[in-house]
């Protein structure tokens, strides 16, 4: 537990960092924004960093939720990020990122998927553009299967299976994702239109389907190779991805 005489210092500090985001299920704590100076390709662009936590408990006692987070293992529980770029809540045009994690592309680098790049790049677009959000959710390994699971669907894909093959065959869906907290924090962080980088339109069906303004989308394909060229297809051919024209095999 946190020191007693520390408690009313600290709260202070961090009262006015904290909002809590009710939900139907509970709460969503959100922390920030919190000054991150990010090396973006050699340069540095300095984004403003939030981090959520989704709680069943719903208050306003920041102090309690404190107390109790300092006696948990936080280990055990998905804490997703937005990086924000700009004066994102009032500009008129902000760009925005739907970012699952992939600890195999985005930490080490992996040529089997496009995650790393699309990472990065969605970072460089948003600094170019001058406002915006990449959103980084922490359960979305695998497409929501974990990263257990998804190291048993890559001895799948070694042996003949496609993605999606690899991952209905060890008793998941498809794509299990879903967006609604993030969706939630978007609207606490701005209300007016945003373009999607993706080029999964069911991204886009969730913002729009959550009644968020969407002003459009902006593809994301690169990085192609010999190592990911059969999942990016897969992608393609089997999950609805949008191809690079913007089209789907049955258009």
């Amino acid at each position: 537990m946190l020191n007693l005489k520390l408690e009313p210092k600290v709260l202070d500090v961090l009262k006015d960092k904290i909002q809590m985001i009710p939900t139907d299920e509970g709460a969503i704590y959100l922390v920030g924004p919190i000054q991150l100076p990010v090396n973006l390709h050699g340069e540095t662009v300095v984004f403003q960093w939030y981090c959520w936590l989704s709680r069943c408990q719903v208050t306003d006692n920041y102090l309690e939720i404190i107390e109790q987070l300092s006696s948990a293992n936080l280990a055990e529980y998905q804490q997703s990020s937005v990086l924000v770029y700009g004066d994102f809540e009032h500009a008129d045009d902000a760009l925005i990122r739907m970012h699952s994690i992939c600890h195999t592309g985005d930490i080490f680098g992996s040529k089997r998927c496009d995650c790393g790049y699309q990472l990065k790049q969605s970072m460089q677009n948003i600094a170019d553009h001058g406002t915006g959000a990449l959103f980084y959710l922490a359960n979305h390994e695998g497409r929501g299967i974990g990263l257990f699971s998804k190291a048993m669907a890559y001895v799948l894909q070694e042996n003949g299976y496609d993605t999606v093959e690899a991952n209905e065959s060890l008793g998941f869906v498809d794509d299990s994702r879903n967006y609604d907290d993030a969706i939630q924090v978007l609207k606490t962080l701005r209300t007016k239109p945003v373009k999607l980088m993706t080029n999964n339109p069911k991204k886009l069906d969730a913002l729009k389907n959550a009644g968020l303004p969407v002003s459009g989308r902006e593809p994301l394909w690169g990085d192609k190779s010999e190592f990911n060229e059969s999942y990016l297809q897969t992608k393609i051919d089997r999950s609805g991805h949008l191809d690079e024209k913007g089209t789907q095999p049955n258009d």
